[in-house]
């Protein structure tokens, strides 16, 4: 018996703060929907890990990092609550108490949020209050020694906590639910209630070139669809917007702070490009990378009216829920075509990728140039200012490396004998690709056949003929760029500045 009524008191306990939980989801819908106690203790969380831990989970899980992160919070949550419920039953309060602290915590994530709103402490506070309210009364009936005589429930005992925990969970499930349902309505109409017609570029991209796109099935499409395109921020719960009460702030070491609406941005002559971005955190041969083309207005014309001083040598980047990141003056008052992007593949910028205004800068990692949802550039100094990755170890300036990658065929694979095909992109954003190079088994090097590149900010595919004789092959490649750098075969990790070595996969040819 002993161990039964340990198991109802933890059943207690989890009961209890899947209702406090589902309450707290609940209000933080009707009251403070960026707050949820969940997003906020999962967003500290964020900030809080060490830069390996984020760099683990980035490499363990990809672009599925945040759904780890919430299956992680829901399951440590569950396993405090189960100890709570058997405090609860030995020490009664203890484990209320214990729920209230949980809300404290909440709370304290919650309002130390860079875009907390005046509520947004409600949703913890009520979902503490919540679970502190229900686990005694639960607890209670769980039957611990002592507290029913030879720690044995009646049947009407046992039906009682049944009743009331399964209550009690179930209710706690549906406000959960019906609270996400709601945030999740509540921030596609924010996110789509304006911005659904953007204007027509003053200046459109140019068409893409003839031969630009090679036909080898399984080969990286050359534009990224943007439901494809890989997402690695900081924000678990995607930022809402409304673009109506969106503005952006330049100031720091210029001759005129200069703040622009979403209107005014709308009313500038915006011009399309192709610009590839991709993560610091790609492996050789990896997929966060993709290639876009964006609508939007040079940050060099912004920064131009604001007219930065001579000291300045650096623009740090500020998104609404608090990331920055540093981007050298030079990179973004240069000809490239560094954008405030509010269009991606002709339409307005998906919530997850930064709508309504985000930042696509060529030649540099995302981690400090394609800041989202962005609110604030204040130009400043290196030596005066850091950014949210460069306080975890990485490079404060982050240059694109010159990389490929083979897509076809995939590693692993199995592949007929005879005449087949070698296939794959290589990238060096504003400095641009001149050959790829393929090695059989470690054979020679063989020039692949290289289409023609949009431009030098967007990577480009190749693909080589390859007669595969029966066995198991390792195929390498790497990539020349245009001025004349070969990739370097020396592996290195992604931190602090980028991965490199020559990508190589493993076939068994049939």
């Amino acid at each position: 018996m002993d161990g039964r009524w340990r198991l109802r008191a933890a059943a207690a306990g989890i009961a209890a703060v899947v209702l406090g939980v589902g309450a707290g989801e609940l209000a933080a819908a009707v009251l403070a929907p960026a707050s949820s106690p969940i997003g906020a203790i999962g967003d500290a969380l964020i900030d809080l890990a060490p830069g390996w831990g984020k760099e683990a989970a980035i490499s363990l899980f990809g672009t599925s990092d945040k759904l780890a992160l919430i299956v992680g919070i829901g399951v440590v949550l569950i396993g405090i609550a189960a100890l709570l419920g058997v405090v609860e039953a030995r020490f009664p309060r203890a484990g209320a108490l214990s729920c209230a602290a949980l809300g404290v915590v909440g709370i304290a994530a919650a309002v130390s949020r860079a875009d907390a709103e005046g509520l947004a402490w409600t949703p913890s506070a009520i979902a503490g209050a919540m679970a502190a309210f229900a686990i005694g009364p639960l607890a209670r009936r769980s039957a611990p020694p002592g507290r029913v005589a030879a720690a044995r429930a009646t049947d009407p005992e046992r039906r009682w906590f049944l009743a009331w925990a399964g209550t009690a969970t179930l209710i706690g499930v549906a406000s959960a639910a019906g609270g996400v349902l709601l945030q999740t309505r509540a921030r596609a109409a924010t996110a789509t209630r304006r911005a659904l017609h953007l204007p027509a570029p003053a200046r459109a991209a140019p068409p893409v070139p003839s031969g630009a796109e090679l036909t080898v099935p399984g080969l990286t499409p050359l534009v990224t669809p943007s439901t494809d395109f890989y997402r690695i921020d900081t924000a678990l719960f995607v930022p809402q917007i409304d673009p109506a009460s969106w503005s952006l702030r330049i100031h720091g070491l210029v001759d005129h702070t200069v703040v622009l609406t979403w209107d005014e941005l709308l009313a500038l002559p915006l011009q399309e490009s192709y610009t590839t971005l991709a993560c610091v955190s790609n492996p050789v041969g990896g997929g966060l990378i993709g290639n876009a083309k964006w609508l939007g207005y040079p940050i060099r014309d912004l920064l131009a009216r604001a007219a930065p001083r001579a000291e300045a040598d650096m623009v740090l980047s500020r998104s609404t829920d608090g990331f920055t990141a540093s981007t050298p003056l030079e990179v973004l008052t240069d000809n490239r075509d560094a954008v405030l992007a509010v269009g991606m593949n002709g339409a307005p910028l998906p919530p997850e990728h930064g709508f309504p205004v985000r930042m696509v800068v060529p030649g540099l990692y995302g981690y400090v140039s394609a800041t989202k949802w962005v609110v604030d550039l204040e130009v400043t100094r290196f030596d005066r200012a850091s950014a949210y990755w460069t306080e975890q170890g990485w490079s404060p300036r982050g240059p694109i490396k010159l990389e490929s990658r083979i897509d076809v065929p995939r590693t692993g694979a199995t592949v007929p004998s005879g005449d087949t095909v070698i296939a794959g992109v290589a990238w060096q954003q504003h400095v641009g690709i001149s050959k790829v190079e393929v090695s059989v088994d470690d054979g020679a090097w063989q020039d692949a056949e290289l289409a023609t590149a949009i431009s030098a900010d967007t990577w480009v595919q190749w693909r080589l003929p390859w007669h595969a004789a029966s066995g198991a092959h390792t195929i390498r490649c790497r990539a020349t760029n245009h001025a004349g750098e070969v990739q370097t075969a020396r592996e290195v990790p992604p931190a602090p500045d980028g991965a490199t070595g020559w990508p190589h996969i493993t076939v068994q040819v049939a």
